[in-house]
Parts: C-alpha cells; sequence; structure tokens
C-alpha cells in the first residue's frame, strides 16, 4: 500500500478496527479514511455506496461487524445474521463497483466446525456442522468469505480474506452479558474484588481450549497480508498457543488482584471443545505473533481500568 493512498478502515472504534488504525498510523500511512456508525450506517446500501463514490478508497479493512459472546450469539441470532450479511455485501459490493484495489474481509475462527481436526487447517472450512450457538454469526462470516471468492472469480476483484482466532485487547466490548470470555472475566473478576465477593461462577466446565490473539497482533498481520497476500483462499491468523478456559480464568484473577473461589458451571454450555488455528500458512509467508498472553491481559485490564477510572 502506497502511504497517501485513502485506506478505508470500516469499524474503526472497535477492537480489531483500532488496532488497524494504530498500526496504519504507526507506519506512517497518512490518508486514513473513517466513519463512526452515526457518520454512515454499514448497514444502508446507498449510503455505503454515495460514501464509496465520493472518497474513492483505494485499500479497504473490513473489520466492522456484529459481535459478542455465547450468550449474546445464542440469544439474537437473527440480529447477527441480518446485520453481519448487510455489511459485507454493502462495503464489498461497493469496493467492487467503485474500484477499489484491495479489501481484506476479516473473519472469524468460529466458521469452522465444532468438531474441526485441530489444529484447524482452513481446508475445514464446510467439512462439518457447526457450533449451534454461534451459527447464525458463522454462517454470515461464511457468506462474507464466499462473496469475495464470487467477485474475485467473476470480476478479478483483488479481495483476501483473513480467520483470525479468539481476539482480545484495548476498545474491546465489555458488556456484561454480550462480551466475548476475555473482557466479561476482566470485569467480572475487577468489580468482586472491589465488592469483595467470595465466590465467581463461570459457565461450563472450564476445559475447553482457546487461543488467543492480542488485537495489535492482529493488526500487524492484516497490513502484513494486504503487501504479501493475494492468493483466492482464505488464510489464518493465530499464535499457535491454547489454554483451558480454567487456565485463563486463574490468570485473569491473578493479573486483577482477585482472590476469591472461582466456581465453574457444568450446566451451562461450553461451545466448542477446542479451537486451535494450524497457522503454518501464514507462517511460511514470514509472519508470527509477537505478545506474550499474560502481556496482553495485562495491557488489556490496563486499558479497561483507563476506560473506568471510578472503578478503580
Amino acid at each position: 500500500m502506497e502511504k497517501n493512498a485513502p485506506i478505508y478502515v470500516a469499524g474503526h472504534r472497535g477492537l480489531v478496527g483500532s488496532a488497524i488504525v494504530r498500526a496504519l498510523q504507526k507506519k506512517g500511512y497518512s490518508s486514513i479514511l473513517t466513519r463512526t456508525r452515526a457518520e454512515l450506517d454499514l448497514k444502508n446500501a446507498e449510503a455505503v455506496a454515495t460514501f464509496f463514490e465520493q472518497h474513492r478508497p483505494q485499500y479497504v479493512f473490513l473489520a466492522a461487524a456484529k459481535v459478542g459472546g455465547i450468550l449474546a450469539n445464542d440469544t439474537y441470532p437473527v440480529d447477527f445474521l441480518l446485520e453481519n450479511l448487510a455489511i459485507q455485501n454493502n462495503v464489498i459490493s461497493a469496493a467492487h463497483r467503485y474500484g477499489v484495489r484491495k479489501l481484506l474481509f476479516l473473519g472469524s475462527s468460529c466458521i469452522y466446525p465444532k468438531f474441526a481436526p485441530q489444529p484447524i487447517p482452513e481446508s475445514a472450512l464446510l467439512n462439518g456442522h457447526l457450533e449451534p450457538t454461534n451459527e447464525a454469526y458463522a454462517i454470515a462470516k461464511i457468506a462474507g468469505i464466499k462473496l469475495c471468492q464470487a467477485y474475485r472469480k467473476q470480476y478479478g476483484c483483488n479481495f483476501i480474506c483473513a480467520m483470525p482466532t479468539n481476539l482480545y485487547g484495548p476498545n474491546d466490548n465489555y458488556h456484561p452479558e454480550h462480551s466475548h470470555v476475555i473482557p466479561a472475566l476482566i470485569r467480572r473478576f475487577h468489580e468482586a474484588r472491589i465488592n469483595q465477593h467470595p465466590t465467581i461462577t463461570i459457565w461450563g466446565t472450564g476445559t475447553p481450549r482457546r487461543e488467543f490473539l492480542y488485537s495489535d497482533d492482529l493488526a500487524d498481520a492484516c497490513l502484513f497480508l494486504m503487501d504479501h497476500y493475494d492468493d483466492p483462499e482464505i488464510i489464518n491468523v493465530g499464535c499457535g498457543q491454547d489454554i483451558t478456559i480454567a487456565e485463563l480464568a486463574h490468570l485473569i484473577a491473578k493479573i486483577t488482584g482477585y482472590t476469591g473461589k472461582l466456581i465453574f458451571d457444568p450446566s451451562k454450555p461450553d461451545g466448542t471443545p477446542r479451537k486451535l488455528l494450524d497457522i503454518s500458512k501464514i507462517q511460511a509467508l514470514g509472519w508470527k505473533a509477537t505478545t506474550p498472553l499474560e502481556k496482553g491481559l495485562e495491557a488489556s485490564y490496563s486499558d479497561w481500568l483507563q476506560k473506568n477510572q471510578s472503578l478503580k
């Protein structure tokens, strides 16, 4: 990407989009296009087309999405399916219509079957049943992948698709019910310490294994892929290591200073038993993550404290 080329980051206020903006700024890109949801509703096809027509971005990072944890995904499947389909369809279609040179679509590791081989290779896509609790979100992301590949096949568009593992970092969503596991636990443990709660109950058995990637590492990978990857097939982005939910919970308890007892509730869903990505493809290109989990969690907790001064 040329340093002065107009680059649109869709979803720049979110966990991933904000990290991409930081990475672009750090590397000296001078024409970064961003719009808040109030300024540009990506679910509105006409508004999206007008934006692309007026500003003519040359490169697009499609990081905008409706996201949430198990509870949110399982409770609002219509919202997760329709909103993500609309966002993707509108941005990808406008990118083709107005001559974007390259677009990076960000999917998710939940696109893979619930019982995919471990580590999960890119070839596992559509080779088994999805995890039911986030099926709607996964189907939307799969549709986005297929739309990018269809535009490439029919029109020759240079649209690429990256599949990140579970993410965390600054600007995460800390909603008490709709957040992912790391921000949810950071908030719960912090508030439990402040309120001196003797125990915390955590959904599931604690045995599922998950891989977690710091958002700034993903942003670095996204810029790397824009410069070094042009294939039609999806590519995984992860750190190559996983951890049990119980181990994660104890680590976050340590970082937040919570010393109470952790109780795991096996009556609640665990989700996929294990989700570790095969990252040999991106490693072969020369990229790897650099942020250790504990260091990233400390940075995430610091971000939470800065945004919630009154709760210190």
